[in-house]
């Protein structure tokens, strides 16, 4: 792919240094030791959306709330960290980090021991899928911490190779949503470690998508969730396919021929003017306000301005990303 294409013009003329050094080392393969790549790279830590994110951080490591509160903890601000390229090792990144593996090591033993029902751990995984994925990008794999997340993952591993939060006994098929995340933290364990457990344990998540093609029934054919066609940034734990691709990809499995439809369909989203728009939000810079009787709770809130109007750099990107990588795109 090359430079003349107009989503990628726009993209390389971005105000985030993110966008522009994804651009370059992942649509167009430019060379780490560039001199344009590397002033990117510089400048990422800079970016306004990584200064966003960083911003009010607390001497814990948090940012005054609860690491899972939606979406200004630190759970959340750290996958849009990631996302957005942010160094291994960077200090205010990783300090947030020790907040999120505290929550998860000393608040979750108690929720996790009466959480097996009919054989099959009934857990939200995707809290621990997410933290894997940041730790493993920010260097801290090898942390006893995050070993025990990718162990538990593994454990919790449901047989048709997804994970589920629902405590039915009834329910024995797994949950998109607690998957896709987990999915994407095995990946990110296994490339940083090489553990093959993970690895396996990511090949049959990976099987779980492909087997519904990645938006449909198994047993009936028809579409599951019709808002799972939307393209939306950030995902924070939801899904739509466009974020599934990347982690097939990422998993080297976008290659599968059950990933043709969705890979079609998000092909098909491409605007007149090469670039693409989002179909829904999970975010607002003002949140979601709902009363309860004489409280009002402002909830969601989000500290950057994904866009909103006309197209999304963070989605085309993506789409750039899983069309280039399908052979989709010259």
């Amino acid at each position: 792919m090359d430079r003349v294409d107009p989503a990628v013009t726009w993209l390389l003329d971005s105000e985030d240094p993110s966008i522009l050094y994804l651009t370059l080392t992942e649509v167009l393969d430019e060379p780490e030791d560039s001199e344009e790549v590397e002033a990117a790279r510089r400048g990422i830590v800079k970016g306004p959306r990584v200064q966003a994110l960083l911003s009010g951080q607390r001497s814990d490591g948090g940012f005054g709330v609860h690491p899972y509160k939606k979406w200004t903890g630190a759970h959340w601000r750290l996958i849009s960290l990631a996302e957005l390229g942010i160094p291994a090792g960077h200090r205010a990144a990783v300090k947030a980090t020790d907040q999120v593996l505290r929550w998860l090591a000393g608040g979750s033993q108690e929720y996790r021991s009466d959480r097996r029902k009919n054989g099959l751990w009934r857990v939200h995984a995707s809290m621990e899928g997410n933290a894997l994925g940041v730790c493993s990008r920010l260097g801290l794999a090898e942390d006893p911490r995050v070993k025990q997340l990718a162990q538990s993952l593994v454990e919790w591993q449901w047989p048709d190779g997804g994970w589920n939060c629902d405590d039915r006994e009834e329910v024995k098929h797994s949950s998109f949503y607690e998957t896709l995340a987990t999915l994407w933290g095995l990946v990110e364990y296994h490339r940083a470690t090489g553990d093959k457990d993970c690895s396996k344990a990511a090949r049959k998540a990976a099987e779980f998508f492909l087997r519904h093609r990645l938006f449909r029934s198994c047993t009936t054919g028809e579409i599951s969730n019709p808002e799972w066609l939307k393209l939306h940034h950030p995902l924070y734990w939801h899904y739509d396919i466009l974020q599934a691709l990347r982690i097939l990809h990422l998993a080297g499995m976008i290659g599968d021929p059950r990933a043709r439809e969705a890979l079609d369909i998000v092909e098909k989203k491409r605007l007149s003017d090469g670039r693409w728009r989002p179909g829904g939000y999970y975010w607002s810079p003002k949140g979601r306000v709902r009363v309860t009787g004489k409280k009002r709770i402002v909830s969601n809130v989000e500290v950057v301005d994904w866009g909103r109007n006309g197209p999304n750099e963070m989605i085309t990107l993506n789409a750039l990303r899983v069309l280039k990588a399908s052979g989709r795109l010259r």
